[in-house]
């Protein structure tokens, strides 16, 4: 017995052994895989690199071995369009804001091609965070319009990264457009999702404030002060709204690389009506499972993933919620298939609560001069109307006037407003309350009386009259005057 015991003893000692020895080399050898490991990562090929305009990225790396990879990118500066009516000349790259998302595996050899168009008037030059060297490859790589500079790099850490123009003035590059992202795979690629996204937010500032028409130039002033007029997804308002929305389907798990192309200001990114299930943390190897927002800097990112499990629109928004819905920062994934009444019911049950008498609130007021009314075209009123659409309607009733199923009304193809416009009016001066029913269904929700003009109630009625179907009614100033004159309608129930 003794004898087996010590047998038994020692067995297990050099089997404790080989194990911790087995355990240290293995832990010792995922340690190496730090940047000197990445750097001797011998490249097989040569490729060039497919890169995409948001919201689309390009096809996954996989488990494609390191390559040569060759990057042409294009600067231009090119005029576009801020908002409806609001013109803006970005600076971009690859003519888009954000620019070009870069897809690159850990390993990579990176050729660079900077071109800057002939046609621009400002040199220019790139600094990718991914980069080790001399200002993330921005003191090799200024160039002047017509002209194109190369420089090389190699990969050598995992994670989403942004890239940026570093001409001074630095923040006002940034500003007018000029960031993107470049993903730095790590070996054997990330985990397969069903869909993928590329968004970035940044902030703009311009002379003339928010929706002022016409061609707006940049702002330095507010930028130093920090005080955008815009603040947006892909560089525009609306650019991921409507029928620009991402897309999914139920059961799907959708990434979305996000970035900061700030300049100024950090986003609080959410999703509202859905929960990240990982955020890869400020685009490294950190992940955190189940937030609900997450912070990402300016010059920074994240990437999010998440599994929709129900249908509906979902509304991306920087959660500094002003942003969203006064300044832009607002998109939509639109998600397609089956509902789950286990996981969302909708609503179940409605009925009238009004402790405090029912009474109707107002915007604020201000103060100042009363504009001049300019007798406008109809082309003209629909114009300006879709602009205050966008600032004044769109949170409750939606891009395309469709409404929020048993919340607020649709204003597409509505026989509420079409049978009678004085009470469409009426409801924009004094607000409405109580039930109402529009194309059948059953309303019952409180609208704020808004702080608008004669002529912006003319606007944006008119403009709601002449899209989705509904009669073409036009709404003049006059008659906003004459009903604003007259006592405010009792609350009741409308059919």
């Amino acid at each position: 017995m003794k004898i087996t015991f010590k047998l038994n003893t020692q067995r297990s000692a050099i089997v404790l052994v080989f194990f911790l020895v087995f355990g240290f080399f293995s832990c010792s050898k995922k340690e190496d895989k730090d940047a000197k490991y990445y750097e001797n990562i011998k490249v097989e090929g040569q490729k060039e690199a497919e890169l995409t305009a948001p919201p689309l990225v390009p096809k996954p790396i996989g488990d494609r071995p390191a390559m040569k990879l060759v990057v042409n990118m294009e600067i231009k500066e090119q005029e576009g369009e801020m908002v409806d009516g609001v013109k803006y000349t970005y600076w971009t790259f690859g003519g888009s804001v954000p620019g070009s998302f870069i897809r690159t595996r850990v390993g990579d050899e990176v050729e660079f091609h900077l071109k800057n168009h002939p046609d621009n008037k400002m040199p220019h030059n790139i600094d990718l965070h991914a980069v080790t060297g001399p200002g993330g490859g921005a003191t090799s790589s200024l160039v002047a319009p017509g002209h194109e500079k190369v420089f090389n790099f190699k990969t050598l850490n995992p994670g989403l990264y942004v890239y940026h123009c570093a001409t001074a003035p630095v923040g006002m590059h940034i500003a007018n457009g000029m960031y993107g992202l470049i993903l730095v795979e790590p070996e054997g690629g990330l985990p397969p999702v069903d869909k993928e996204y590329y968004i970035m937010q940044g902030d703009f500032y311009t002379k003339g404030s928010y929706g002022e028409q016409g061609n707006q130039p940049f702002d330095m002033n507010k930028a130093i002060k920090e005080e955008p007029d815009y603040v947006v997804f892909n560089g525009k308002v609306g650019a991921v709204a409507g029928d620009k929305a991402i897309t999914a389907k139920v059961g799907e798990t959708v990434r979305i690389y996000m970035g900061n192309g700030g300049p100024n200001l950090v986003s609080s990114f959410h999703v509202i009506g859905e929960i990240f299930d990982k955020v890869h943390i400020e685009g490294g190897e950190m992940i955190n499972k189940n937030v609900q927002t997450t912070l990402i800097p300016a010059g920074g990112s994240a990437i999010v993933e998440f599994k929709v499990d129900v249908p509906g629109t979902f509304i991306l928004v920087d959660h500094s919620i002003f942003r969203a819905f006064n300044k832009g920062a607002l998109g939509m994934l639109k998600v397609e298939g089956d509902e789950n009444k286990k996981l969302y019911s909708g609503t179940v049950q409605e009925g009238i609560y009004l402790p405090e008498g029912g009474t109707i609130q107002n915007m604020p007021k201000e103060n100042g001069t009363v504009k001049s009314v300019v007798a406008k075209t109809v082309p003209e009123q629909v114009k300006s109307g879709k602009e205050l659409y966008g600032r004044t309607c769109f949170a409750c009733h939606q891009q395309e006037g469709q409404g929020v199923p048993n919340a607020f009304p649709p204003l597409a193809k509505s026989d509420f407003l079409n049978a009678n416009p004085d009470r469409a009016i009426n409801a924009v001066l004094h607000g409405l309350s109580g039930e109402v029913t529009v194309n059948g269904k059953k309303f019952n929700n409180v609208m704020t009386s808004q702080n608008l003009t004669d002529e912006e109630v003319a606007d944006v009625l008119t403009y709601v009259y002449n899209s989705w179907g509904n009669n073409k009614t036009v709404v003049t100033p006059a008659k906003v005057k004459a009903i604003r004159a007259k006592p405010a309608p009792k609350a009741q129930a409308v059919h």
